[in-house]
């Protein structure tokens, strides 16, 4: 023992006389002071694994219990300023671990520990797998941004992979019926939880790239334990992530949630709504750009109208400025020819009549040129006219797009159950295919709704 465990300023007991002396009794409080003065200098303060007995939530708030295994136990208390940051309550019975100096209560002769962290048994191997796992990832590569791939804007199916049970699912049906009631959804049922779980969740990523019915996959849960979620941090899911043509957005749990899967993945979003809501098209956002493109599309045909209007008056200029000049032309002709008349009498008359014939002539020819000009021009508004769609849905005729907006031209591009939309000269409809109609003999095909 050293001497500086015995303090007269802290008890109010008579000094040693002669502290090396092991005949000189000391007190009970001095003795106790030297325990915990070894325990502090000589116990690290260490992790330590056991269950739960005889707890006891005191009415201060303080957890008190047994920690114990098969041939031992220790007493722990937890005060409420630590217990009260923990979201979960110990029971008995339970695996659990825990860290805290350990004490001598001197008042009740009793030593014991002061639980500062407590955490359910076995997350310590587990976040010890996960960080190892990570870093093997990491090393290779897998979690680079380099390989990772932009999700498609307008996904034409999406696959889900997760358990058909799942809150997680009716969560992301649900946003993307909203969002985008058009698109196809095709369910990959797996197990998201249990012994099996990953290496059922990894041969579903490679049944669905061999199958490739979607654009983009999404790998979902809800949240819980790091237990529950562990499934995702396997390497089989991470590899067959990796593996994937198609590109992966996890939502797994909650957005304080992080998996080997979420390091892997194209995108990582946040919960499962939220990976719904970035694959799917902003529809407002959608409208709202189709309006500004049908706008821009009104401002061009009218640029297009005042500029074919212009260019027939410019023709029209030309043609005159050209009858013009040759009628000027003509005239002065004639007014030489008059100057060289011999009989002036029978001259002037025969040059009456020629020029009465040359202007008839010049006449005839300057209203079949303008004439020629006039349809030619009707030619080219006609043409514009029949450019502009709206005179077509004027004449009976609509136009019907598909569920991303694209011109529906033959039935091959429909599927029963599709939805269409149907624009006419003055509104449109919206409609769901029922049957495709094969084409008859002339080549028309009809969609029945």
């Amino acid at each position: 023992m050293h001497d500086d465990f015995i303090s007269d300023a802290t008890f109010e007991e008579e000094p040693f006389r002669n502290p090396r002396n092991d005949e000189y009794p000391v007190t009970v409080s001095c003795f106790a002071t030297r325990v915990q003065g070894v325990l502090d200098s000589h116990l690290p303060t260490v992790w330590i694994q056991g269950e739960i007995s005889n707890f006891t939530v005191a009415t201060s708030g303080h957890w008190y219990f047994l920690l114990k295994d098969d041939r031992a136990q220790l007493r722990c208390v937890m005060f409420r300023s630590h217990n009260r940051r923990l979201d979960w309550t110990p029971r008995n019975g339970q695996s659990v671990e825990l860290k805290g100096p350990a004490a001598f209560y001197a008042p009740g002769g009793q030593f014991q520990i002061t639980v500062e962290s407590l955490r359910p048994g076995g997350l310590g191997r587990l976040h010890e797998a996960f960080l190892r796992l990570r870093e093997q990832l990491s090393r290779e590569g897998l979690f680079d941004q380099e390989r990772k791939r932009p999700l498609p804007s307008h996904p034409r199916s999406i696959g889900l992979v997760t358990s058909p049970a799942a809150a997680a699912l009716r969560d992301v049906l649900t946003t993307l019926k909203r969002r985008a009631p058009g698109i196809p959804v095709i369910l990959y049922p797996v197990p998201v939880q249990g012994d099996e779980a990953a290496i059922k969740i990894a041969r579903m990523l490679a049944t669905a790239n061999q199958r490739a019915e979607c654009d983009v996959l999404i790998l979902c849960r809800g949240g819980g334990s790091l237990e529950d979620l562990w499934a995702f941090n396997e390497e089989p899911v991470a590899r067959a992530m990796a593996a994937s043509r198609i590109p992966v957005i996890t939502g797994i749990g909650h957005e304080t949630d992080f998996t080997i899967a979420d390091f892997v993945a194209d995108v990582r979003a946040p919960t499962p709504t939220a990976a719904a809501e970035l694959i799917t098209p902003d529809r407002p956002a959608l409208l709202a750009h189709l309006g500004q493109l049908s706008r821009r599309f009104h401002m061009v045909w009218q640029r297009l109208e005042e500029r074919e209007s212009m260019r027939h008056d410019h023709t029209l200029q030309r043609m005159q400025r050209v009858m013009q000049r040759l009628l000027e032309k003509h005239s002065l002709h004639l007014e030489k020819l008059g100057m060289r008349l011999v009989h002036p009498g029978d001259r002037i008359n025969q040059r009456k009549e020629r020029l009465q014939n040359q202007q008839a002539r010049l006449q005839r020819a300057m209203r079949t040129l303008l004439n020629t000009r006039q349809q030619q021009l009707s030619g080219i508004v006609a043409g514009l006219g029949h450019l502009n769609p709206e005179a077509v849905l004027s004449r009976g005729f609509s136009l019907v797009r598909d569920a991303q907006g694209r011109l529906v031209r033959s039935g091959e591009q429909l599927s029963p159950g599709a939805s269409i939309a149907i624009h006419f000269a003055s509104g449109g409809a919206e409609a769901t295919v029922d049957r495709i109609v094969p084409a008859d003999v002339s080549g028309r095909q009809e969609v029945a709704q």
